[in-house]
């Protein structure tokens, strides 16, 4: 007999394992905010442009991303580039028409 369990599924990084194995190159995340911030609502808050792995990570391990905000984002972001894509954007939905929108993830350079 099958029993279902009761279960939350990240919508983000579940859309990056797809973008993955479609072989996607880039990877759109859309949310409420234009870009990915650091010091969020904060006097010395800092809106981030292009960012790398390493950078993502250690803004993460900062705590500069909120759990069940942006964290999944960026966590999403990070997989999809480790594993084969050129890059990941997060941004708001009115912005995709504008080729300097969102903030992108890329990978570190070699």
């Amino acid at each position: 007999m099958i029993t279902g369990i009761e279960a939350v599924i990240d919508k983000d990084l579940a859309s990056a394992l797809v973008a993955v194995n479609i072989g996607a190159d880039d990877f759109y995340i859309l949310t409420d905010v234009p870009k990915v911030y650091i010091n969020f609502k904060k006097e010395n808050e800092k809106a981030l442009d292009i960012i790398t792995i390493s950078e993502a990570n250690k803004h993460l391990a900062d705590g500069q991303f909120v759990e069940g905000s942006m964290a999944p984002k960026v966590r999403a972001a990070i997989y999809f580039v480790e594993n084969g894509g050129k890059e990941c954007i997060i941004t708001e939905a009115g912005q995709l028409g504008n080729p300097s929108c969102g903030t992108k993830i890329v990978a570190d350079k070699l």
